[in-house]
């Protein structure tokens, strides 16, 4: 008698070594500490290098440079992470014990030395309209919101914030891969929107609790109906939360419509990078139309400018610093994916691993500085070059001890709770069908 039996099945490839996979991570991670420390040098010229502000800043603008490079970087990283997780309830949960902790830490420092005048005083509107402000800060939307933050640097993470909610957005309705496509429409509608509607929109149009409050309804039903159950429910969540964002970026935010809908441009065409590189077939002409996205940004920065006001002369300068650092951040982004496979010292890589803490609390003791200092002009170039080197030193350290203390143990919560309510696909989620490109997100 014939008995059958099953088939063995074909070994599994090896698991990918660890050396290797930290070698994949360690160009990101070296990208983000540089883009980190640039950002840091930007905000020292002011108090410790004006001569550098005067000569290199109408031509390039540092700041706009780093936090560029770490939007390609969030672009390149975010969305895969999330399709590789496949649950949206376990990537909000980590993202959240990401961000929060560390953030609540330098919105309370940040607080304390605005209402003790360390160096600058509380946004009127949080003087005046606390609850409403703290509203808008617990969102992290406050960019998108007309509310100033309390430490200037909250504003990169209100289109952080954004892109999670298109992400999410994308991801439970299953449109997939959109990172190219999402590129060019924002590159295109950027100049669109930039020229026909004004920043802040909605809030002088209906007043900024209104604004504040609907937008916080919206969020808590779209997270509730993206969290709960049946497609039709995560759906409908899903396309509240990513019509708010798009909302919000184009009709209200604080730097404008062109401005908010080119990073966002330039995020997902980090994503379009993360795809070709995985990508078969058609290589060549993706990779030509993604390169039309930093041209058409450039091409809206030297069309619109700031408009805000500005003489002749400073419209010019932001024009041309704006796009060189944005030109800047595409090519170095391109280098360290040219060059992702070659060793990284170790030092540097560690820099991104304490990056978010560099650039969240380096306001803090960059406030100090300033206190002891007050006039470059009464100090050496050598005083200042040690202050220089004192700033950085402390941000560092410092950094070093809340990523130890704050981060890292915060990152492993977040990462036992999302194991705790599972992060399996569901089972009528169309991500679980999708492959996913190997490597770390």
């Amino acid at each position: 008698m014939h008995v059958a039996t099953r088939p063995t099945p074909p070994p599994s490839p090896p698991a990918a070594p660890r050396a290797s996979r930290a070698l994949r991570q360690s160009w990101l991670d070296a990208l983000r500490g540089v883009a980190a420390l640039i950002v840091v040098f930007e905000h020292s010229l002011d108090p410790l290098l004006p001569e550098v502000r005067a000569a290199i800043s109408p031509w390039f603008d540092f700041g706009q440079y780093g936090v560029l490079v770490f939007f390609l970087v969030s672009g390149y990283v975010v969305p895969i992470s999330l399709e590789r997780r496949g649950s949206v309830r376990g990537f909000w949960i980590t993202r959240l014990f990401r961000l929060y902790p560390l953030w609540a830490l330098a919105a309370a420092a940040g607080t304390v030395f605005a209402v003790a005048e360390v160096y600058t005083r509380l946004p009127a509107q949080a003087a005046e309209r606390p609850w409403t402000a703290l509203l808008a800060h617990l969102t992290m939307l406050q960019d998108l919101l007309q509310v100033p933050a309390v430490i200037n640097v909250f504003w990169t993470l209100s289109y952080e914030m954004a892109f999670y909610l298109l992400v999410t957005a994308f991801f439970v309705t299953g449109v997939r891969r959109t990172g190219l496509g999402a590129a060019l429409v924002f590159a295109v509608c950027a100049p669109i929107a930039g020229a026909l509607l004004p920043a802040g929109l909605l809030t002088r149009n209906l007043g900024e609790t209104t604004v504040i409050c609907g937008v916080a309804v919206v969020l808590a039903f779209g997270f509730a109906a993206v969290l709960g159950k049946g497609r039709d429910l995560r759906r409908c969540g899903a396309a509240a939360l990513g019509v708010l964002a798009l909302v919000l970026l184009a009709a209200n935010s604080r730097v404008g419509a062109w401005q908010s809908l080119a990073i966002m441009a330039t995020m997902f065409g980090g994503t379009a990078l993360r795809h070709l590189e995985h990508s078969s077939g058609e290589r060549t002409k993706r990779a030509w139309a993604l390169a039309l996205v930093p041209v058409l940004l450039v091409a809206t920065a030297v069309w619109l400018g700031p408009g805000w006001g500005m003489s002749e002369a400073d419209q010019l300068a932001f024009k041309w610093s704006w796009s060189a650092a944005l030109a800047g951040a595409w090519l170095t982004f391109a280098a360290g994916l040219a060059l992702r496979n070659r060793a990284i010292p170790r030092a540097v890589a560690w820099l991104g691993l304490v990056s978010y803490s560099i650039y969240l609390l380096h306001p803090l003791v960059l406030q100090v500085v300033r206190r002891i200092t007050w006039d470059p002009a009464l100090l050496t170039l050598e005083e200042r070059l040690s202050w220089l080197a004192t700033l950085f030193a402390v941000v560092v350290a410092l950094a070093a001890l809340a990523y130890r203390y704050v981060e890292r143990p915060a990152q492993e919560l977040g990462r036992r709770l999302a194991a705790r309510h599972g992060t399996a696909p569901q089972r009528d989620d169309p991500s679980a069908r999708i492959p996913v490109p190997a490597g770390r997100g």
